[in-house]
C-alpha cells in the first residue's frame, strides 16, 4: 500500500487501484495501526480512474511531509565512513568519523523541517560557496508521535562535501540549506522491508548516465529502531517526524552540476527523480 500527499488531500494506492482519502495529514499519519486502518477505509473511499489518478500524481504530487521534522544519521555505512574519513583528513577530523562508526550512539542531525523538503520533479540546489557537492540516496523512516516506524520513503540528502571535509563542526552548513532535502514519491506502507532491499542512484547529465551505483541494506550498519530509539530519546514529536538512514553511495571523483537530473531508486517505494537547479 502507497500514500501519496497531493495538493489539499492525499491518495491512497491498494493493488494498482487509486483513492481519493480525505481526512488530515498528521491525523492519518499518526493513527493507531495505520495499515488495518486504511485497509479497513478503501470500501467507502471514492475510486479514481487511472488516468485521473496519474494526472494527480503528475501535477499535483507533494513531498511526504507536512509538519514533520526531518533528521538524518551519519556514517551509518562503512563506505560513508570511509569517504568521510578521507574528505576530512586534511583537517584532522578523520578519527572522528571512525570513532562514531563504531561507538554506541549513532550521529544524528536535524536535516529541516518538513516545509523545506523538495517533492518529486522539484529542483534541488547546490551551495554556492561550496566546490564538492553530492547527493545521498537514503531510505528514509517515517516514524509516528508514538516512536513507531509506520512506513518508508525515499530521500535525497544533498551534500556539500567540501565545506564538512574542511571541518566537521560545518555539518550543519554542509547539509542544512534551500534545496539540500528531497523526498518522495510516497510513504510504503507495506512489511518492514528486508536487508536484500536494494537502493540505486542514477545521474543523467546530457542525456547519458554518468552515475549507476547501488547498495542494500545489508550493508547498513544499524537497525532503524536503534536509530529511531536515539532520535526519540530525549525529544517528543506531536507530528511524528522522518529519519534519513544514512548512504551507501558516494561516487568518486564526482560533483554535480546543474541541470543534473538524479534518481533514486528503491522497491517496493519507487522512483524520486530530481534535477539540480541553474542558480
Amino acid at each position: 500500500m502507497k500514500l501519496y500527499r497531493i495538493k489539499k488531500g492525499q491518495l491512497l494506492e491498494q493493488a494498482g487501484q487509486f483513492y481519493k482519502l480525505p481526512g488530515d495529514w498528521e491525523e492519518i499519519i499518526n493513527q493507531d495501526d495505520i495499515l488495518l486502518s486504511l485497509k479497513n477505509r478503501i470500501p467507502s473511499l471514492q475510486t479514481l480512474p487511472p488516468t485521473e489518478a496519474s494526472a494527480l500524481l503528475e501535477s499535483q504530487l507533494l513531498p511526504p511531509v507536512n509538519k514533520q521534522e526531518v533528521w538524518a544519521a551519519g556514517v551509518t555505512y562503512f563506505r560513508s565512513r570511509s569517504a568521510r574519513m578521507e574528505e576530512s583528513e586534511a583537517a584532522g577530523g578523520a578519527d572522528f568519523y571512525d570513532k562514531v562508526y563504531e561507538a554506541d550512539r549513532p550521529e544524528i542531525f536535524f536535516k529541516g523541517n518538513g516545509w523545506r523538503a523538495i517533492g518529486p520533479q522539484g529542483n534541488v540546489r547546490i551551495r554556492k560557496d561550496s566546490s564538492w557537492n553530492v547527493p545521498e540516496p537514503e531510505l528514509t523512516l517515517v516514524i509516528n508521535n508514538k516512536g513507531q516506524i509506520i512506513g518508508y520513503t525515499i530521500g535525497n540528502d544533498m551534500s556539500s562535501r567540501s565545506i564538512e571535509g574542511e571541518n566537521p563542526l560545518y555539518l550543519p552548513q554542509a547539509k542544512s540549506y534551500d534545496g539540500s532535502l528531497a523526498l518522495g514519491p510516497c510513504i510504503w506502507l507495506g512489511e518492514q522491508l528486508g536487508r536484500q532491499t536494494t537502493i540505486r542512484m542514477e545521474i543523467v547529465r546530457e542525456e547519458r548516465i554518468i552515475v549507476d551505483e547501488h547498495t542494500d541494506l545489508s550493508q547498513l550498519k544499524r537497525d532503524p529502531e536503534e536509530l529511531v530509539e536515539y532520535l526519540y530519546r530525549e525529544m517528543t514529536f506531536p507530528n511524528g517526524c522522518l529519519l534519513m538512514t544514512g548512504t551507501g553511495i558516494v561516487p568518486e571523483n564526482f560533483t554535480l552540476q546543474a541541470k543534473d537530473e538524479i534518481r533514486i531508486i528503491i522497491p517496493p517505494i519507487g522512483t524520486l527523480v530530481n534535477r539540480v537547479a541553474e542558480s
